[in-house]
């Protein structure tokens, strides 16, 4: 019987542990922004758009991998608003994106290594293998919602920071 209560105690320290904020488990989980999207487990940052001095928060996935830039935003059915997915490219190179396996339209937006944006392939088409490139190196790309970027006045020139 004393063997029965040392394991449920065992068991039940165990148990607060891994709920504790301290356990490493929960580390693992906090990130700077405190959050992993729950579709993609990607960590979620916040990543700001100033235009004109203002600026617009977005929160975004952050696809640092190179098996998670390839799959992006493939076979996604839905993307909030303020929400989005950033790839930081590393070194800054020509990027080339297209549609394949994409069911939402998108904005494709290409950052140059100044932080500014270089140019938008603007409500790309889901499906299409089209290739949509950057104006110059690209630093990173930010995929929104289409038309997102227009309804908010988004341009080339606007600066983007993550």
């Amino acid at each position: 019987m004393n063997m029965r209560k040392s394991m449920v105690a065992a068991c039940a320290l165990a148990l607060l542990a891994a709920c504790s904020p301290n356990s490493s488990e929960a580390g693992a989980q906090s990130t700077q922004a405190g959050a992993v999207h729950p579709e993609s487990g990607l960590t979620v940052i916040p990543l700001t758009v100033t235009h004109a001095g203002k600026q617009h928060v977005f929160r975004v996935e952050l696809a640092k991998s190179a098996m998670e830039q390839a799959k992006g935003m493939m076979f996604r059915t839905s993307m909030g608003a303020d929400e989005g997915m950033i790839f930081p490219l590393d070194p800054p190179r020509g990027a080339v994106f297209w549609m394949k396996n994409t069911v939402l339209p998108l904005d494709l937006i290409f950052v140059g290594v100044d932080g500014k944006i270089s140019n938008i392939a603007a409500n790309a088409k889901p499906y299409d293998e089209t290739p949509l490139p950057s104006v110059g190196l690209a630093k990173a790309v930010l995929e929104l919602n289409a038309g997102r970027a227009a309804e908010l006045g988004i341009v080339p020139g606007d600066t983007v920071d993550w």
